[in-house]
């Protein structure tokens, strides 16, 4: 066994960093929002959020893209939550167009779950229960080269979830059930499975 990686197993999530994704970005919220311990495809990676909701929104991964021909699974190991799967349509030199989702899908889960995460799709999860959501995924890491790979890892793009604050919905409190609220920076969504959630007006 190597142990020289250890020290860069564990990353966290912040509420400042979260900012850029929220549907209120001034809305009160804990200091971290989840935790990672990125071990790659050998050990997995293990992610835990917190429970509870910022302006009614509840707390999730950033989100992000994958970058090449990637695919990934994650599998739900404690509480329930809400996946969303979000594929980008592309222009005419094959580059993601931020504002156009082509295929949108919600999906809930629980423990014993899991969500298999397509090449070309971007996901996030939000942990819609009032425990720690927990998952572990297969996602890769390095650890080599960049030096915040655990957090920002290098086959993931953010910029794109950054410049659109968020996915096509946030996932919301919706009088103690998980609801949608249409983020209105999309101009157009061309397919969407909302899993059974309902849209609701913020």
């Amino acid at each position: 066994m190597d142990f020289k990686y250890v020290e860069k197993h564990y990353a966290a999530r912040t509420h400042e960093k979260m900012k850029e994704v929220l549907m209120d970005p001034n809305g009160a919220g804990p200091a971290v929002h989840y935790y990672m311990i990125r071990g790659g495809k050998e050990q997995k990676n293990i992610t835990v959020w917190e429970p509870g909701t910022i302006s009614g929104e509840y707390i999730k991964t950033y989100g992000h893209y994958h970058v090449g021909a990637l695919d990934e699974t994650y599998w739900i190991i404690y509480g329930e939550g809400v996946a969303l799967l979000q594929k980008l349509a592309v222009d005419d030199k094959g580059q993601m167009i931020s504002d156009v989702v082509e295929e949108f899908k919600a999906i809930k889960v629980k423990q014993g779950d899991n969500i298999y995460m397509p090449s070309g799709y971007g996901h996030l999860v939000a942990n819609t229960g009032m425990t720690y959501f927990v998952t572990a995924d297969n996602s890769p890491v390095s650890f080599e080269d960049k030096k915040d790979e655990a957090s920002m890892p290098g086959h993931a793009d953010y910029s794109l979830v950054q410049k659109m604050k968020g996915f096509a919905y946030y996932v919301v409190d919706n009088n103690g059930k998980p609801a949608l609220v249409k983020n209105k920076l999309y101009k157009e969504i061309k397919k969407q499975d909302l899993g059974g959630l309902e849209i609701i007006e913020k």
